[in-house]
């Protein structure tokens, strides 16, 4: 095999090298010497012919969360449909063995994930349950609403009607319960819990019935988020403190 001495390899190369310069220049006529090397060149080609789509970078931590949470999404579905379907069967099953039962539960417009409670009675000596036989008023309404991961969330649930002072009843109907906050949940709680704890808390802010048409609260979903909402964010900030019975 014939082997060329170094000085005959050297000057291919420069030839090779000045040719690519010259075909190169014809075209983008870059500036400098480092732009135009073979190097740059090879880079900027290289650059140019990958596209976006063709990438296989590894997923930034952000798409990787959204996509275990599309994941784990269903499995949450699953969890609070069974959840709710065997508590629904156990209440109804409480409600029709008792010819006077405390509270009844019922779905809105067939759907599983919210629930009207009537709330027929609490605490026979207090002013609430007086106020509601003299003025007549058979129940309580309350609406819950259960989030996608319920049970290990806890559900929204606010006062529809009568309006009432006090009792831990804020604006919109919300109600300020440490049980309702996702802090003070847990997962074993049952929706029974739930309206027994609401039926005490009612009465142990002295709630009552508000007689006055001027000057009521605004009762509705909306105005009843953002009050809960504004209350988590509080008790969050500086711990859960039982607000004076001025407050509720």
């Amino acid at each position: 095999m014939n082997i060329r001495p170094k000085d005959k390899v050297t000057a291919v190369f420069r030839r090779l090298f000045k040719s690519s310069n010259n075909k190169d220049e014809g075209h983008n006529k870059p500036s400098g010497s480092a732009q135009g090397s073979p190097a740059r060149r090879l880079l900027r080609g290289y650059k140019d012919t990958v596209s976006p789509a063709t990438s296989s970078q590894t997923p930034s931590p952000g798409f990787s969360a959204k996509s275990n949470k599309d994941e784990t999404a269903p499995q949450h579905k699953t969890v609070r449909a069974r959840r709710l379907m065997k508590e629904l069967r156990d209440l109804q099953r409480l409600q029709n063995s008792k010819q006077d039962p405390i509270f009844s539960v019922e779905l809105v417009d067939d759907n599983l994930f919210e629930w009207y409670v009537k709330l027929y009675t609490v605490d026979g000596d207090s002013d609430l349950m007086q106020d509601m036989v003299e003025l007549g008023i058979r129940y309580i309404l309350l609406h819950l609403v259960f989030p996608e991961n319920f049970p290990f969330a806890p559900p929204f649930m606010r006062l529809i009607s009568p309006r009432i002072e006090k009792g831990f009843v804020m604006e919109g109907g919300a109600i300020c319960m440490e049980l309702l906050t996702p802090r003070g949940w847990a997962s074993a709680y049952t929706v029974e819990a739930v309206i027994m704890q609401f039926a005490a808390s009612v009465v142990k802010g002295q709630g009552r019935i508000q007689r006055k048409s001027k000057g009521q609260k605004v009762f509705n979903r909306r105005t009843a988020e953002e009050s809960f909402r504004s209350l988590v964010r509080t008790h969050d900030k500086y711990g859960w403190v039982t607000p004076s019975l001025a407050d509720g």
